[in-house]
């Protein structure tokens, strides 16, 4: 089943996993993926990694793992910062072979050090260029707060429209911590024409640093009561893992009353976290 139809049924709700480190073997994502096997996500997409290259196919290798030993819904993050036509086609050929059909299209991160090279500038480019290559369902992100690159939010949710109108039919926004900038955001993309499902992402914060990281690395804003909630624990670990847990139970509890098309969990690879939420929601969600 692609991604787009299971919107056709419900909200949905899935998790994100990373591959393991280059230095680990793929057989530490087993278990993850067992416990979050039984937590029945509608999917579970795969990302790239910020190394990803066409001859590492560990993303191919572990969502062909959940659809064929789960019978889960998987869904393959594909970046195309410094890739050429061929590094796809060789990737596009792997998923064509492990009948992965759910590919989430993606720029990449740009690194500064490495000269920019290869055929794909913007993720749309890689879109259009997956939509000629096979019958794939094309998944894409988005930015609530517009991406960090953007020079403000009319120019983001014109690229944003460029990209679904080259094949992307489901979109998965980047984390955020104020529903509000979320609403809105939904307000804007449907002014402008775009239709797809939008799932939220959502990413409970269990640790300092990892704030800190959303912050530097995504630009994401911390509404008050946020940042009132982390500073009173931040020297406990398990209470500031736990108030994390509970500010994502209420966010998604709110988008949930609000209408959202689905949450998409990003799990950090950590079962526990994924477990108190699907607990948490599971009668909410249904």
């Amino acid at each position: 089943m692609t991604i787009k139809e299971l919107f056709t049924h419900k909200k949905v709700f899935s998790f994100e996993v990373f591959p393991p480190k280059k230095n680990s073997s793929i057989t530490t994502i087993y278990d993850t993926l067992a416990e979050l096997s039984d937590l029945q996500p509608d999917f579970i997409s795969v990302t790239y990694g910020a190394g990803g290259n066409a001859a590492d196919n560990t993303t191919c290798e572990i969502a062909s793992f959940i659809k064929k030993r789960y019978n889960i819904n998987s869904l393959a993050h594909l970046t195309c910062i410094n890739s050429s036509k061929k590094d796809v086609d060789t990737v596009l050929e792997s998923l064509k072979k492990e009948k992965i059909t759910n590919i989430l299209a993606l720029r990449g991160d740009i690194n500064p050090d490495i000269q920019r090279q290869g055929d794909f500038h913007y993720a749309s480019e890689l879109v259009e260029y997956i939509k000629e290559k096979g019958d794939f369902s094309i998944s894409g992100a988005c930015y609530p707060e517009g991406h960090l690159e953007s020079e403000n939010a009319i120019n983001d949710i014109h690229f944003l429209k460029q990209k679904v109108d080259a094949g992307v039919d489901h979109l998965i926004s980047q984390l955020f911590f104020d529903n509000n900038l979320f609403y809105s955001f939904i307000e804007k993309t449907r002014i402008a024409g775009i239709t797809v499902p939008i799932q939220a992402g959502i990413m409970p914060v269990v640790n300092k640093k990892q704030i800190e990281r959303m912050v530097s690395l995504c630009g994401v804003s911390l509404p008050a009561k946020f940042s009132k909630t982390m500073k009173r624990f931040e020297y406990n670990n398990e209470a500031l893992r736990d108030a994390g847990i509970a500010y994502a139970v209420n966010q998604i509890i709110d988008l949930v009353a609000n209408g959202v098309d689905g949450i998409h969990l990003y799990t950090m690879n950590n079962p526990y976290i994924a477990r108190k939420i699907a607990g948490s929601i599971k009668n909410i969600i249904a």
